[in-house]
């Protein structure tokens, strides 16, 4: 865990979802591999041909911006699929349920959290998929706010899910933390727009907020 950043008066955490609310790599990797070969089949390749563009796209995209990660819903976007067919794709494709499982852990911890917090979510997956996936883990009554890639119509990193996640909470973003794994992707917009913002490397982290986050 890595704490960028904590307002002084803290009113909201925005959590990221996928690897972040739960460490599951296979299910993490399978909801790329899924929209790799989607996006493969529109186009005509085999799923090792359209992994490869895609992972040329990203070291690209890397070398030109100083290291900052492009996310798939971006790469997706720049071969003419729509935020739509984006959306389609993910609900058709992914089933949280056959992968995570409830979180007592967790659970305890966001309800301790929601003491003091507003909780909420802001996703790269469609608000369905977001549902889903809460109520696998068993912590869905955790979150009153829940931000997808259908709410905005972009992805993160993008200022709009953020910006919508403070009028949704009723909280400034001045009073709120942005909690995801990715810096680049789940903090440096927020961190940017005056949010907190927390790194963390799965679950195991997120159960340690309570200590920091309450004073």
């Amino acid at each position: 865990m890595k704490v960028y950043f904590l307002p002084e008066n803290i009113k909201a955490l925005a959590f990221d979802m996928d690897l972040t609310l739960y460490t599951h790599s296979v299910y993490g990797q399978f909801q790329v591999d899924s929209l790799i070969e989607r996006l493969g089949k529109k186009r005509g390749l085999s799923f090792d041909e359209m992994n490869e563009e895609v992972r040329l796209i990203r070291k690209r995209y890397a070398e030109s911006s100083g290291g900052k990660v492009m996310s798939l819903s971006d790469i997706i976007k720049s071969y003419g699929i729509s935020i739509e067919e984006n959306i389609r794709w993910r609900e058709e494709s992914y089933e949280p349920s056959d992968f995570l499982q409830e979180d007592p852990v967790l659970k305890e911890t966001l309800e301790v959290l929601s003491r003091f917090f507003t909780i909420g979510v802001i996703t790269n997956n469609p608000v369905l998929i977001a549902r889903k996936t809460l109520k696998a883990l068993g912590v869905e009554n955790c979150f009153s706010v829940i931000v997808g890639l259908d709410t905005c119509k972009v992805s993160k990193p993008n200022e709009k899910p953020f910006l919508k996640f403070s009028e949704l909470s009723l909280c400034p973003k001045e009073n709120s933390v942005s909690i995801g794994d990715r810096y680049d992707i789940d903090l440096a917009i927020p961190l940017a727009l005056g949010f907190g913002g927390i790194l963390v490397d799965g679950v195991e982290d997120v159960y340690e907020l309570p200590s920091v986050l309450i004073r």
